[in-house]
C-alpha cells in the first residue's frame, strides 16, 4: 500500500517538475514580477529592514511577529538537509540556482503578501486573517479555487512538510552509536509529537510568542558556527566558488538529464526552503497590524533573503569549504544528507560537529513544525466557510501531532516526494493568481513610494489606487 502511494506521488511530482511546468512558472513569474516591481529587492532592501521595527496597535500582531512565524516555517530542516541533498544530488551548482530562485522569489513574496494584506479579514478576536484563498475568492471571485488552495496548504504543511521535518530530524541521530533503526526514530518522533501537541493546543498567540524567541536565536547561532568553519577553511574558498559556478553553467550535463540537474535541485530545494510564490507566507503576513500593505510585503521579501541567502548559504558554504566529498554520500538507497553535513563539521570541530547539527536540527524542526501548522487552521475554516468548533480544532491538532510521529518513522522517499508534489501544486495554483492580480500590488507599491517621497509615514486607502472592492481594513 505504502509503495503504491509513493509510486503515485512520485509520478505526479515528476510531471510537475518538468522544465516547462513548475520551474518555468516559478522562475518566469518571479522575473516578470521583479521587472514590474522595478527590482525592489535591491532598491527597497534598506526600507524593508526599517519596517520590521514598527510597533503594532495594542493587541495586534507586529510585522516582526508575522515575519518570525513565516520565517519559522521557511527556516527549518530544509536549510540543512534540503541544501545538503541539493549539493549531493544536483552538484555544487544547485546552490547558484537556489540563489536565483530566492532573488526573483523576493518579488513574488512581496506581491503575494501585499495582496494578502489588502484582502485580509477581521477575525472574531479582533485580529486579522487572510492569505491566497481570500484574494482568490474576493479579488478573482473564485471561491472554489481558494478551497482547492486551502486543501493544498493543509496537505503541504500539516502532512508533507511536517512529516519531512520529523524524518530529517531523526535522521541526524543516525551518526550516534545509540541509534537503532526502527526504535530511535519512533522515540524521537514521539518526543517531537508530544512537544508539538503541547504548543499547538495552546493556540495561535502562543505559536507567535515561541517563534519570536526561538527563530532569531537559532538562526544567529547557526550562522556564527558556519562563519567559524569558513574562517578555518579560507584557503579552500576559491576552489569552492569555482565548483559552484562551473557546475551551475555546465549546460551539457544539465540538459542531458534535467530531472537530476543542478537547476532542478536548486529550484526544488530552493522552493522547499524559501517558499516564495507558494502562497504560504501570506497567511502569516495577513495577521500583521500595519498602516500600509506594502510594508508587510517588504517584510516578507526580507524573509526570503534571510532564509536562502543567509541560512541556506551558511549550510552550503559550511559543507563545501571543507575537504569532505559530497559525491561519497550519493548512495543507491538515497542521499545521506545528514551524514554529509555532520561529517563536514566533524572535519573542523571533531565530535562536536554531529552533536551541534543534531541540536540545531531539533530547534529548526520544532519551529518549522509550529510555523507550518500555524497556516492550517485558518485554511480549514475557509474550506468549511465558518468558524471551526473547539472540538474540531482539537481533533485537527491531534491528527497533526500523529503525523509528526508518522513522519519520523516513514521512508525517506515517501516524505520527500509528498513535500515536492504538494509544494509544486501550490505554485501552479498561486503564481498564476498573483500574476493576474499583480497590478494591484504594483499600484500599492507606487502609492507607498509616493508617500515616502513626500516624507510621510505611508497610510493606505483602497480608493487611492482605484480599488473599488470593499475591504475590511482599507476603505
Amino acid at each position: 500500500m505504502v509503495n503504491a502511494i509513493d509510486t503515485g506521488v512520485l509520478a505526479v511530482s515528476n510531471i510537475l517538475y518538468q522544465p516547462w511546468f513548475v520551474p518555468l512558472i516559478l522562475i518566469a513569474g518571479g522575473i516578470y514580477l521583479t521587472f514590474r516591481c522595478k527590482f525592489m529587492q535591491v532598491g527597497m532592501f534598506k526600507e524593508a529592514c526599517k519596517v520590521i521595527t514598527e510597533k503594532p496597535h495594542e493587541g495586534g500582531v507586529s510585522s516582526f511577529g508575522a515575519l518570525m512565524v513565516s520565517t519559522a516555517s521557511r527556516v527549518g530542516t530544509g536549510n540543512i538537509i534540503g541544501v545538503s541533498t541539493a549539493i549531493i544530488c544536483g552538484g555544487p551548482g544547485a546552490i547558484f540556482w537556489m540563489w536565483i530562485t530566492a532573488f526573483f522569489g523576493g518579488a513574488s513574496a512581496f506581491v503575494e503578501s501585499t495582496l494578502a494584506q489588502i484582502y485580509k479579514k477581521k477575525d472574531d478576536d479582533g485580529t486579522s486573517k487572510g492569505g491566497p484563498a481570500f484574494y482568490m475568492r474576493d479579488a478573482l471571485g473564485q471561491r472554489w479555487l481558494g478551497v482547492i488552495f486551502s486543501i493544498l496548504i493543509i496537505g503541504t504543511y500539516m502532512v508533507g512538510y511536517n512529516m519531512l521535518a520529523a524524518y530529517n530530524t531523526q535522521s541526524t541521530f543516525a551518526a550516534f552509536g545509540f541509534y537503532k533503526e526502527g526504535v530511535t526514530p519512533a522515540i524521537i518522533g514521539g518526543v517531537l509529537a508530544v512537544l508539538f501537541a503541547i504548543i499547538v493546543l495552546g493556540g495561535a498567540k502562543r505559536l507567535i510568542k515561541v517563534t519570536e524567541v526561538l527563530v532569531p536565536v537559532m538562526g544567529i547561532t547557526y550562522v556564527l558556527v558556519s562563519l567559524i568553519v569558513l574562517f578555518i577553511n579560507i584557503p579552500n574558498l576559491g576552489h569552492m566558488f569555482a565548483m559552484i559556478f562551473q557546475s551551475a553553467f555546465d549546460f551539457k550535463a544539465i540538459f542531458g538529464g534535467f530531472a537530476g540537474s543542478c537547476i532542478m535541485y536548486g529550484v526544488k530545494r530552493g522552493l522547499y526552503s524559501n517558499e516564495a510564490g507558494m502562497g504560504s507566507a501570506p497567511n502569516a503576513a495577513a495577521r500583521a497590524d500595519v498602516s500600509h500593505p506594502a510594508k508587510q510585503g517588504l517584510v516578507q521579501m526580507l524573509s526570503v533573503f534571510i532564509d536562502t541567502l543567509l541560512i541556506c548559504t551558511a549550510t552550503a558554504f559550511m559543507c563545501m569549504s571543507t575537504t569532505v566529498d559530497s559525491a561519497a554520500y550519493n548512495l543507491e538507497d538515497g542521499p545521506q544528507a545528514a551524514a554529509y553535513v555532520q561529517d563536514s563539521l566533524s572535519s573542523v570541530f571533531g565530535g562536536f560537529g554531529p552533536i551541534f547539527i543534531a541540536i540545531a536540527m531539533c530547534f529548526f524542526a520544532f519551529t518549522t513544525l509550529i510555523g507550518n501548522y500555524s497556516y492550517c487552521e485558518g485554511c480549514f475554516e475557509f474550506i468549511i466557510n465558518r468558524e471551526a468548533k473547539h472540538n474540531e480544532l482539537i481533533i485537527m491538532r491531534i491528527i497533526a501531532s500523529l503525523l509528526v510521529f508518522l513522519g519520523a518513522v516513514a521512508s525517506a522517499g515517501l516524505v520527500w516526494d509528498l513535500a515536492d508534489m504538494f509544494q509544486g501544486l501550490m505554485v501552479v495554483t498561486n503564481v498564476p493568481s498573483i500574476l493576474i492580480l499583480g497590478h494591484i500590488a504594483f499600484k500599492c507599491l507606487d502609492d507607498y513610494k509616493k508617500q515616502k517621497a513626500e516624507g510621510r509615514n505611508p497610510m493606505f486607502k483602497a480608493a487611492d489606487i482605484g480599488l473599488k472592492q470593499k475591504t475590511d481594513y482599507w476603505n
